[in-house]
């Protein structure tokens, strides 16, 4: 064992195998960018498994399914693959949904709880609004949400939100709070905070159920614990418990989510929280050249919060930072759709799919398609709407949650008209007063018989038609046999893809959505087959609530360049990054300026420098279109962060040639006027 242990740390770096050999007790890995993160991660969970750790005892919390997806393909090359499953490696919130399936009656619910999307969120908040007795002025669902999603973050009840309110308005959000959570409650649903803030009031509440998780998880790894908010490092606390074996790894420099509540002092203030803790720096790079290396030290350095480090790498120099000066935004974006094609003109063997385009904002991207499309440079475009995002595919996730979860309200009312049933807005109207008198979910009031003969004809028949059906299918998808023929028969019974034939007078696009429903009956058809145990439609259902960002990545194999925000670029790399709108009040962003949060502007410039493996380029227009009108640009400060040994300033117009001495003067004076206007931007 012993033999194979030391195998294992052969293969690291020196501060790599320090991480992996500490076994017991809390250990705080700062993990800078491309300093091998996920590897220390892997080795480090194989050589507790060699050292005796029963692998079940072992829990990898991250953010992203697509992360832990990783890790557990290298775990399974490390380790017997019988092993390598007993480890628990998932998101925090698979983790919590796991726990509450098993523990959830204890706080009013019952383990078949659906979780809610966005789409019932919205919905379930323009409820309580309304019954909570406000007008849609005074407060828009999406605010709430957004401030509701804060106070959870924050462990705050509804009533804790009412004793703070400093004003009239925030009254009103605790109240619409209050009756957002009995409606969710009433309705067997939990949102996306809930699954960690009942785990933790679980564990609080019930200190006889934690203990049993304490036993269960006596080694906990966390990945990406700068992103962690209040409600996560409770969790993290709890779960440690008495024996504290816990290792966190994670890069305050890489910290860009403090505006979703992640708190970087979690990181920063973990050998306060876990007294004896190890610290350990991974500082040499296998990405970056070190030009590119040397940027980014340069840029975060200025930041004043953080934990020293410096990256090295043994990639060589590498080329120099190109800062360029575009003429306009059009010409930004040429220049780089031209700097694409010359790059793989020159250079045998590099692909479209080498190349990236990482903007702050969304809305940037519009003039890169435009511009890649004339120069016939195929690109794929982050963030767009993807395949569960489809009304189709919605609507079919809404008649699969009834199947598990008959309370749930919101996916009833999703697709009551899909196929059309006769049932209008004065049937809805009658069944909620109904509901309110007797408390039942419309699933079972369509077949009740006042209802039925209040509405009469073809609601009548729709409704009765409708109640039979999923009366029918409830307890079908609980017992074993082929889910994705029982889903098939399923739609079938209830009209559902003939409905949908005949819900779009274009009958190439209802081909289209009707295929699609086919294609989510091939993806549960795939869940089934790739499943360790035979799984039920409730797994399905809880795979597909808890799909984040990540996964509508398409696979980096397909060639073609990449359009993305910088955010959505963590965690990725590319060998040729383009970072356009280096200008001042689009990166860094006005909004965060003005609130002062520069220095996790510059975290995401650092974040968008790390991305490249060979080349950034830099581009920033001296004018730009802004409200349909042409506005003249100033130089990014950030520009002006960079030194002059590791970087190039180019003009656009030139096609790659150094900018002349003039040109060169008026954009310096431009950095130099900056400069002038904050404590951070000086010469």
């Amino acid at each position: 064992m012993s033999k194979t242990s030391n195998d294992l740390l052969k293969q690291l770096n020196p501060e790599q195998a320090k991480a992996v050999a500490v076994i017991d007790g809390p250990v705080l890995v700062f993990a800078g960018a491309g300093t091998g993160k996920t590897r220390v991660i892997t080795y480090r969970i194989a050589n507790m498994i060699l050292h005796g750790i029963n692998p079940a005892n072992i829990a990898g919390m991250t953010f992203t399914n697509k992360a832990a997806g990783e890790m557990r393909e290298r775990l399974d090359r490390l380790v017997n693959r019988e092993e390598s499953k007993q480890v628990f490696l998932g998101t925090f919130h698979s983790f919590c949904a796991r726990v509450l399936r098993k523990e959830i009656r204890v706080l009013g619910f019952g383990t078949n709880f659906t979780i809610a999307d966005d789409s019932d969120q919205f919905g379930v908040m323009k409820q309580a609004i309304a019954e909570a007795g406000f007008e849609k002025t005074d407060l828009s669902a999406e605010a709430c949400i957004a401030r509701i999603s804060h106070a959870k973050g924050k462990m705050l009840t509804p009533q804790d939100m009412s004793k703070t309110a400093e004003h009239e308005i925030e009254s009103k959000i605790a109240q619409a709070y209050d009756r957002y959570m009995q409606i969710l409650q009433n309705q067997n649903m939990l949102d996306f905070d809930d699954l960690l803030l009942f785990t933790v009031r679980l564990w609080q509440e019930h200190p006889d159920i934690l203990e049993k998780y304490n036993e269960k998880y006596t080694h906990i790894l966390v990945d990406e614990y700068q992103d962690t908010n209040f409600l996560q490092f409770q969790l993290v606390k709890l779960l440690a418990g008495k024996k504290k074996n816990l290792c966190v790894v994670g890069d305050d420099d890489q910290s860009i989510y403090g505006w979703r509540g992640a708190d970087m002092k979690n990181i920063l203030d973990f050998p306060r929280h876990f007294p004896k803790s190890r610290e350990i720096k991974l500082e040499q790079n296998y990405r970056c050249t070190n030009n590119i290396l040397k940027a980014a030290n340069f840029v975060i350095k200025r930041n004043m919060e953080r934990c020293e480090k410096q990256l090295w790498s043994k990639c060589g120099d590498g080329e120099k930072i190109k800062i360029i000066k575009a003429e306009s935004d059009e010409d930004e974006a040429k220049y780089i759709a031209d700097a694409i094609h010359d790059t793989i003109s020159s250079n045998p063997g590099t692909k479209y799919n080498d190349f990236a385009v990482l903007y702050r904002s969304n809305h940037q991207s519009r003039l890169f398609e435009n511009a890649l499309r004339d120069s016939r440079i195929p690109y794929r475009l982050i963030g767009s709407r993807s395949f569960y995002e489809r009304r189709e595919i919605r609507d079919a996730i809404a008649y699969l949650k009834l199947a598990v979860n008959p309370k749930d309200d919101q996916s009833f009312l999703r697709i009551l008209g899909v196929p059309p049933r006769g049932i209008g807005d004065k049937a809805i109207e009658h069944l909620k007063k109904l509901q309110h008198i007797c408390s039942l979910p419309f699933t079972e009031l369509i077949g009740n018989e006042d209802f039925l003969a209040h509405v009469g004809g073809k609601a009548a028949s729709g409704s009765k038609g409708m109640y039979s059906t999923l009366k029918k299918w409830r307890g079908t998808f609980s017992e074993p046999g082929n889910l994705s023929d029982k889903t098939l028969g399923y739609f079938k019974d209830l009209n559902f893809i003939e409905g949908i034939m005949k819900l779009y007078k274009d009958r190439e696009e209802a081909e289209r959505r009707r295929d699609n429903i086919y294609e989510l009956i091939n993806a549960i058809a795939s869940f089934v087959k790739n499943a360790e145990v035979i799984p039920t439609l409730q797994d399905f259902l809880e795979v597909y609530a808890l799909y984040d960002d990540s996964d509508k990545v398409e696979e980096e194999d397909k060639n073609s360049v990449t359009l993305m925000t910088v955010h959505a670029a963590k965690g990725l790399e590319f060998s040729f990054v383009f970072v356009p709108g280096m200008e001042y009040n689009i990166f860094p962003h006005e909004r965060a300026v003005q609130e002062g949060n520069t220095e996790e502007e510059r975290r995401l410039f650092y974040v968008a420098l790390t991305r490249a493996r060979k080349n950034v380029h830099l581009v920033y227009a001296r004018i730009r279109m802004k409200y349909g009108k042409t506005a003249i640009q100033r130089p990014s400060s950030f520009l002006f962060e960079l030194p002059d040994e590791i970087s190039e300033r180019l003009d656009s117009r030139t096609a790659f040639k150094p900018m002349g001495k003039d040109e060169l003067k008026d954009a310096w004076a431009a950095l130099y006027a900056i400069g002038a206007q904050t404590k951070q931007q000086q010469p």
